[in-house]
């Protein structure tokens, strides 16, 4: 077991507990606390809006083309910046990348507000989501870096996935919390006011990580040229990411999964409103949010059972997202209003409960210098999936029905399940990592 290691200045006490203004000895327990707060606190952030996001586009004078075609232009935005950024984290550190996706992530929310209030012209959301995208890609992969190469410098001696699994619980947490209460206020003020409290809570979360969070186990090179550095990293990240096989696999899986996931979440404001009969109820819509969010809660906590009943990781994997295909393909047909919760349910729990493990095997198969980096190409993929996804599905929803993009995204997502077999079948010793006991699958 290494040596615990000094956070700064200043440090994070038990969970809860009061700050000490000392050194204190970061320990795998404090580490964890401080990215549990950090993920409450992003979601929480983020999550405000996400119940009422469609429904604010719609408001603006935005059609179902043009609003999924906004959120296109975010996911562009973060296909355009997620290797950048990541160069950022691995090359300048993860806390420097996460800060300035705070400031980005609130300058380009109150934008947002603007246009919404102004009635602004489609190329104006266009470039403001582009902000957006830039804004995420400063944390992803970053935060996911930051917390694997501090566990590790401090000795955890656990999984990733039980790791993953509570931070999923507690942002399942942050999102029930932040789905309702966006919904409620929309409601009650007006579709904007979630937007400026989504600045608020990440200005303060600005503060939270420029006081706790330190680089542990990892120490960006510095003394090179920016440019050399850049390129030594993306060369490096490259031959450890799409030239990897189980990694590349798994890259190449990540467009139809995520593609069609955010485009089943966003879709389900206006779908359950449709089924429900009224366009204005708010609240419904933001119900179809915190379905999600508890469905998250409650598939983090299985992640490590899950993991346990299956020798690989990848066989999780893919029975999640086959049960996730054949879930959206049932809502696909379903006209009733509780038939078609309990299968947004459904899909949110076989998602949740794979995605920890799927992170878990991804984070194992990556060195930790070009971590944030390859993890940020695999978050580049997932954008690029959606960048063409949502339109085209977006776009069915207008000819046709919502039901019927479903259906074509149920199709769309099962075909990432031969990139995970194709995964499965390099049989590297990460695959079977974790395990908690033999198992016959």
């Amino acid at each position: 077991m290494r040596r615990p290691e000094l956070i700064g200045a200043r440090g994070l006490g038990a969970v809860g507990g009061p700050c000490d203004t000392r050194l204190m000895i970061a320990t795998p327990r404090r580490i964890q606390a401080i990215y549990l707060v950090l993920t409450a606190g992003n979601t929480l952030a983020a999550s405000v809006i996400w119940g009422i996001n469609t429904l604010f586009l719609l408001d603006a004078g935005l059609n179902n083309l043009e609003a999924f075609a906004a959120n296109a232009f975010f996911t562009a935005g973060m296909v355009l910046f997620e290797v950048p950024t990541g160069v950022v984290a691995d090359a300048r550190g993860r806390r420097t990348s996460y800060l300035l996706g705070t400031l980005t992530l609130s300058v380009s929310t109150f934008l947002y507000y603007l246009l919404w209030v102004t009635h602004g012209p489609f190329w104006q959301w266009a470039v403001v989501s582009v902000l957006l995208g830039l804004g995420f890609t400063f944390f992803s992969g970053a935060v996911e870096a930051w917390l694997v190469d501090a566990l590790s410098a401090t000795g955890y001696a656990g999984t990733l996935e039980a790791v993953f699994g509570r931070a999923q619980v507690v942002g399942g947490a942050a999102m029930l919390a932040g789905a309702v209460g966006g919904g409620v206020l929309a409601q009650t003020t007006s579709l904007g006011f979630p937007f400026l409290v989504r600045v608020g809570a990440l200005l303060v979360m600005a503060v939270v990580a420029a006081v706790y969070m330190r680089d542990l186990g990892f120490t960006p090179d510095r003394s090179a040229p920016a440019g050399e550095a850049v390129r030594t990293i993306l060369r490096e990240s490259i031959t450890h990411g799409l030239g990897h096989r189980p990694v590349r696999w798994l890259m190449l899986a990540a467009p139809f999964v995520s593609g069609v996931s955010i485009y089943a979440f966003y879709a389900m404001q206006p779908y359950l409103l449709d089924l429900y009969g009224d366009d204005d109820a708010y609240s419904i819509a933001g119900l179809a949010a915190a379905i999600v969010a508890g469905s998250q809660m409650v598939g983090g906590l299985f992640a490590a059972r899950l993991r346990s009943a299956v020798a690989r990781r990848t066989t999780a994997v893919i029975l999640g997202t086959t049960a996730g295909g054949v879930a959206l393909a049932a809502l696909a047909v379903t006209r009733s209003l509780v038939l078609a919760l309990v299968l947004l349910v459904v899909w949110g729990l076989v998602e949740a409960a794979a995605t920890p493990i799927r992170r878990a095997y991804l984070n194992d198969l990556i060195p930790s210098q070009q971590r944030a980096t390859v993890l940020s190409f695999d978050s580049l993929c997932g954008s690029a999936g959606g960048v063409v996804i949502q339109p085209v599905l977006g776009r069915v929803a207008d000819l046709t029905s919502y039901g019927t993009s479903y259906a074509f995204g149920a199709l769309f997502q099962l075909m990432a399940v031969p990139f995970l077999v194709k995964s499965r079948r390099e049989h590297h010793p990460a695959d079977r990592a974790g395990e908690a006991r033999p198992a016959a699958i």
